[in-house]
């Protein structure tokens, strides 16, 4: 194995004050957004589903830019992270592996996770890339910034069917990751038994897989 790559929410980042965001700002509950979001989850829509539950017909790029004219968009600090995170990407890259961070998050987003300096050779988002997972383009792009072939190449994330699916499918090893909402529901799922090539619940468990 020589390149590991990382999807973001809910793997490295905490969806907590992203959701809590929208609910603020839609003026509802944070329970009924975290209810929503649960409800979609289960029925393996859209997580923007949610949003428009509450507001029918919404045009979510639209609201985004809103949220963000007004001052209350995205934002990312230590506390968003993982406890494992920092420790577990740094033991990484000491034990000589290319660890790329790439998920489907905004451009500005992409902004704030590399103003935290994780340690980490790259960080990238789909709306960088201007596609986005489970978009065959966007592992297309995985494969390229991981500088290794897909087959030394370790994909991490929670979602069966944004992240490992598609990883197998573009020929790289995969890891599903039980955390998260959607990591906790489809952890035993024998669809994600039988992709994944190794099933973890913590990120510091990737060094011993390197390890062996």
């Amino acid at each position: 194995m020589e390149s590991i790559v990382f999807d973001v929410g809910e793997t490295l980042i905490r969806d907590d004050r992203y959701w809590a965001g929208w609910a603020d700002w839609l003026g509802v509950p944070r329970h009924t957004m975290s209810a929503l979001v649960g409800a979609v989850t289960a029925q393996s829509r859209d997580n923007a589903d949610a949003l428009r539950l509450i507001k029918p017909g919404m045009d979510v790029g639209e609201a985004y830019r809103a949220r963000e004219a007004a001052g209350r968009g995205e934002h990312l600090d230590e506390s968003d992270l993982y406890p494992d995170v920092r420790p577990a990407l740094a033991k990484l890259r000491d034990l000589g592996i290319r660890v790329v961070l790439a998920g489907n998050q905004t451009v500005r987003a992409g902004e704030l996770l590399r103003g935290l300096d994780l340690p980490a050779d790259l960080v990238a988002t789909s709306g960088e890339w201007g596609v986005s997972k489970p978009s065959a383009e966007f592992f297309a792009h995985v494969s390229k910034v991981a500088e290794a072939a897909p087959e030394h190449t370790l994909y991490v994330g929670d979602h069966p069917v944004y992240d490992l699916y598609p990883a197998k499918e573009a020929g790289l090893l995969t890891a599903h990751l039980r955390r998260g909402p959607w990591g906790y529901l489809w952890a035993d799922d024998p669809g994600v038994i039988e992709a994944a090539d190794w099933r973890i619940d913590g990120l510091t468990q990737l060094a011993s897989i390197v390890a062996e």
